[in-house]
């Protein structure tokens, strides 16, 4: 099973413009619809979530821990129903295809941070590259501090969420999460962990820490969909 990301790029665009066509015409569009201001960001929704103040600086937040991990001693295990389950290292990780992305950063706290610099890994990449079984349907986020997160495999293969280690044209600090955190520009940030260590592909969902918290399993910023 292999997923294209471009692929799916496209065809979120063009499911957006049947949306707008749909508004023009007046028609009734079946789902909630985007809230927010500011111009449209890259995919059609406003560039400002709802209930959300831009920063300049970007605020550290955890869950009272932050490892710290000589990358001698860092690896990414890929884990779960996947055909072929790997632990990374340092050094396998960065020979993997390496991007650089601009996206936006939206904390539930009410914050946004904008037009983020990143480089890093394709989650779709490194998923592919370990051949994702027909079967899983979402993905269980396990990270070195103790914390969790889930997605659905949907989201998770959506083709700016990243494996980052570096932010602005510097390595990931350790209060941000380094030597690599995963990012969810289309979600709230609690959705991609800080100093990930695995990544296990499962059949069912499980709620992460946050989300067993009264945290919203869904939590997209443009429908304000914080908590449960």
């Amino acid at each position: 099973m292999s997923y294209d990301p471009d692929s799916k790029r496209i065809a979120d665009r063009e499911k957006l413009a049947q949306y707008r066509k749909a508004i023009q015409q007046k028609q009734k569009w079946k789902g909630p619809l985007p809230q927010g201001e500011g111009p449209p960001n890259r995919d059609g929704s406003p560039k400002h979530p709802p209930g959300q103040k831009i920063v300049e600086n970007w605020p550290v937040l955890d869950i009272g821990i932050q490892p710290e991990i000589p990358l001698e001693n860092w690896s990414l295990t890929i884990s779960g129903l996947v055909k072929n389950p790997k632990m990374f290292s340092w050094d396998e990780f960065m020979a993997l295809p390496q991007v650089d992305d601009v996206s936006d950063f939206h904390c539930v706290t009410s914050w946004s941070r904008l037009d983020n610099k990143w480089r890093g890994v394709k989650f779709s990449d490194i998923a592919n590259h370990c051949g994702i079984l027909p079967e899983a349907k979402f993905v269980y986020i396990k990270a070195y501090d103790a914390y969790s997160t889930n997605l659905p495999l949907e989201e998770a293969m959506k083709y700016d969420v990243l494996l980052v280690h570096q932010w602005e044209g510097s390595p990931l600090t350790r209060e941000h999460g380094g030597p690599v955190r995963m990012i969810t520009p289309q979600l709230y940030a609690w959705k991609g962990a800080k100093w990930i260590g695995e990544i296990e592909f499962r059949n069912k969902d499980e709620l992460g820490y946050w989300e067993q918290r009264g945290y919203s399993n869904t939590a997209e910023p443009w429908l304000n969909d914080r908590y449960c």
